[in-house]
């Protein structure tokens, strides 16, 4: 039976993509990929190793004529970020991706599609399998849990490379080389309080954020798309400044690095201010969908009755903890002077989970400035240290900076020129690479990063552009047969 893919080409590229996203690999949990990848590499008759942390290599002989060619490293990383929607029922430990085509984009049935960083992955594993390509000594490094601490990357070796030029096959524009890009830190906030009986006679209601694009918190965050977390916070101010509401629990966003698309919080009100509540949150809700129309037109805003909470917060606790998310720094901080257009410095307002007694609030901060990053995570937790919450750092790793004497940077410059007939785009992107932290066990390696258009990265929304695929997969033949 023809698979949803089997006619699409480059049919090397998508029945490899397609078979990757039959096992499941979340970060963290890449046990069975690894295994996947092994199998593969052993099965070509090639050398594949593993190192202690996971990451596989597979080294490819050059092919006949290229033995003095500059050994090249083919990078991409075997883990997905896993988000769905909430109506989609899927296990993504036990189950495959479900894809399907619409057009000249492939989907998944309403979660991420795993083409971040996938298709890499599946390219690198075309190169490997092909025998009429021409190219230099190959190392194929599949590094784990890039999404959520870059561990396989930080862990890496400094003598288990041979190459010289790295080509990292993870960035989303297809007219793009990226140069640079941020780095990161995680920073997370707790606090306690103490849970107070539910008044007698409130009505319980949920107020529901809901229909968001969400997306990748680093590549999306310029766009000005609206953040579950701090849709719901306005909502709860607003109408807390109409009736006097009390908050059970608070609870929005899922990864740090997908910008958060879901939210939702329990309340209780007295009977007599249920009118106030509903005609306040009926004018800030209009007042939203106003502001975001442009850009978030399937934004869902729901205030409906539910039933009654066990508990809710003490008054002061509830007004620090709306305080604190208000003035929490959410976006785009600082935009790059390098590279015109491009982010600097960031936060995304990742996750907040509120009840019981117990608060957590967790973000994730990007600047291509070691400075910056540092600076507004400083502001961060003076927000935090303000509303009484004791707040820590971690999964810090470097940006990446550009090299304006690569080689490699040229050489790609050059065959994209000769290839299409224009200048591609040179850009230090906002979005976590690893190469800055390989560049760190590695310091004298050319890198390089590029890949095939995906939109909509860590959301349900991602989609991989088949003609897009098809330009970078003859990029990609095309640089290997040039290489010096």
């Amino acid at each position: 039976m023809a698979t949803p893919l089997a006619a699409l080409e480059p049919q090397a590229v998508w029945h490899h993509f397609e078979n990757l996203n039959a096992v499941p690999r979340p970060s963290k949990k890449e046990g069975r990929v690894i295994a996947f990848m092994i199998d593969f590499g052993r099965s070509l008759g090639l050398e594949t190793l593993q190192d202690e942390t996971g990451n596989v290599l597979i080294r490819k002989p050059a092919s006949p004529g290229m033995e003095g060619r500059t050994p090249v490293v083919l990078q991409a990383h075997l883990d997905m970020v896993h988000q769905k929607n909430d109506g989609t029922d899927f296990d993504f430990d036990s189950e495959g991706i479900r894809m399907w085509v619409d057009k000249d984009w492939v989907r998944a049935r309403g979660t991420t599609l795993g083409a971040d960083n996938g298709l890499g992955v599946a390219a690198i594993m075309a190169v490997l399998e092909a025998s009429d390509l021409a190219h230099p000594p190959l190392e194929a490094l599949f590094t784990i849990d890039e999404e959520t601490g870059m561990t396989g990357a930080k862990n890496l070796g400094p003598d288990w490379l041979q190459g010289r030029i790295l080509l990292n096959l993870d960035t989303e524009e297809d007219d793009e080389l990226d140069v640079g890009c941020a780095g990161g830190v995680d920073l997370t906030a707790t606090g306690t309080y103490t849970p107070e009986p539910v008044p007698a006679g409130g009505l319980a209601f949920r107020l529901q954020v809901s229909g968001l694009q969400g997306g990748h918190s680093g590549m999306d965050i310029h766009k000005g798309l609206g953040n579950a977390n701090k849709i719901l916070t306005r909502l709860l101010m607003t109408t807390a400044a109409q009736a006097a509401i009390r908050l059970s629990r608070f609870e929005g966003g899922n990864l740090r690095n997908a910008i958060p698309r879901e939210s939702h919080a329990i309340l209780v009100v007295a009977a007599s201010d249920r009118e106030a509540l509903e005609m306040a949150f009926a004018r800030e809700a209009a007042a939203i969908q106003a502001d975001f129309a442009p850009v978030e037109p399937g934004l869902e805003l729901q205030l409906e009755p539910c039933q009654t909470p066990e508990n809710v917060m003490p008054v002061a606790g509830q007004e620090a903890l709306l305080r604190c998310l208000a003035a929490v720094h959410n976006g785009v901080q600082y935009m790059s002077y390098q590279f015109p257009e491009q982010t600097e410095t960031s936060n995304n307002l990742a996750r907040v989970l509120a009840g019981a007694g117990e608060i957590l609030i967790g973000c994730l901060t990007r600047s291509s400035s070691e400075s910056r990053k540092a600076d507004l995570v400083r502001s961060l937790q003076a927000v935090f240290g303000l509303a009484g919450y004791t707040s820590e750092t971690s999964g810090d790793y470097p940006g990446w900076s550009p090299d304006p004497e690569s080689r490699a940077l040229a050489l790609l410059q050059q065959r994209y020129q000769a290839m299409f007939g224009e200048a591609p785009k040179v850009v230090a992107g906002h979005g976590g690479l690893e190469c800055g932290i390989i560049k760190a066990h590695y310091p004298e390696m050319d890198m390089i990063s590029f890949g095939p258009t995906i939109l909509g990265a860590h959301s349900p929304d991602e989609r991989a552009s088949v003609s897009s695929t098809q330009k970078f997969w003859g990029f990609l033949k095309d640089v290997l047969a040039h290489i010096p």
